[in-house]
């Protein structure tokens, strides 16, 4: 084995150790949640605005696709913050799915679907 795959055998271990704490670092948030399964609005998004909406329950996540103002969304579940942060909830409407801060939801369980 010469130098260069020594690096990039480095670099992959590395790369992976990173991934797998990442992916322990998630789990415990997830377990501390709570199912809901009920309609919600999205509320306090200005009307010129829109809610983002992510990836994964953090801020820093990759967006992947945004609602207006008082949309109606389904809420799967939601997660609380271990430290004190931003609760998040898992939505879908139509084709989106993902995650958006619950501060932003307002739940109506006396909706007649």
């Amino acid at each position: 084995m010469n130098r260069s795959h020594e690096k990039l055998l480095v670099a992959t271990l590395a790369g992976l150790i990173i991934a797998s704490a990442a992916v322990f670092a998630i789990q415990p948030a997830m377990a501390a949640g709570y199912d809901v399964e009920g309609p919600a609005h999205i509320v306090g998004v200005k009307k010129w605005d829109t809610l983002n909406v992510r990836k994964w329950p953090a801020s820093y996540s990759q967006k992947i696709g945004e609602f207006q103002p008082k949309t109606s969304v389904w809420v799967e579940r939601c997660i609380v913050s271990p430290q004190g942060g931003a609760d998040w909830c898992l939505v879908e409407q139509q084709d989106t799915r993902g995650w958006v801060n619950a501060k932003f939801l307002k739940l109506a369980y006396d909706w007649d679907i």
